[in-house]
């Protein structure tokens, strides 16, 4: 592991990992990095924004939006490295010995408090990249209309990290045997679900119009 993290990897050494036959990292981080590339994009359509005459009645939004949208891409950033984490830790959890009723009870305990954490993770990644959603619809109209086209693919990193960490949260809630706490996770990832694909696509019909 590169000093730092995986987020301190470059871009062609990331891909190797996520090629190689290490389970992390996994579509978890791939999914928190697609909400951290859609926020830099933000940042970016921003800073074509931010200084330039033309848009001077957008400014003090555009530096509003960009200061949201930097602060947004450091949070997911660090998904990248949890959710790797917590996958690890599941994985670990599974190895514990288990021959005696003790270990098989603190094996079970382990296996379900690693793979909380591991719904957590994602479902995090989940509302964060919602609000990249929401920073680049509302970048829209407010930012350098040359640059629409990339608060459209903000819009769309946004929807595929979304899907993509939902997936990630449903897949652990499964093996989840608190049902309140199931019930409450889930209950969390359909609210912060809802209307997010269509919204993806609205912004990218109007940066496209």
């Amino acid at each position: 592991m590169a000093e730092g993290g995986l987020a301190t990897l470059s871009v062609e050494e990331f891909l190797r990992r996520l090629a190689s036959g290490d389970p992390t990292p996994g579509g978890g981080s791939a999914s928190a990095l697609a909400a951290a590339l859609g926020a830099s994009l933000v940042s970016m359509v921003c800073n074509l924004t931010i200084g330039r005459p033309r848009y001077a009645e957008h400014e003090a939004d555009a530096k509003r939006i960009q200061a949201l949208a930097e602060l947004l891409g450091q949070r997911v950033r660090g998904y990248i490295d949890q959710d790797a984490g917590a996958y690890g830790a599941v994985i670990a959890a599974y190895q514990l010995p288990r021959a005696t009723d003790e270990e098989k009870a603190a094996r079970s305990d382990a296996i379900q408090e690693t793979t909380l954490t591991a719904a957590l993770v994602p479902l995090s990644v989940v509302e964060a990249s919602g609000n990249v959603i929401d920073l680049a619809g509302e970048a829209l109209g407010k930012t350098n209309p040359n640059a629409a086209s990339d608060l459209a693919v903000a819009a769309l990193l946004g929807a595929a990290a979304l899907d993509g960490a939902a997936a990630n949260v449903e897949i652990n809630l499964a093996s989840l045997k608190d049902e309140e706490q199931k019930s409450r996770i889930a209950a969390r990832l359909a609210k912060a679900r809802n209307g997010r694909r269509e919204q993806a696509m609205e912004i990218a019909a109007r940066a496209h119009a």
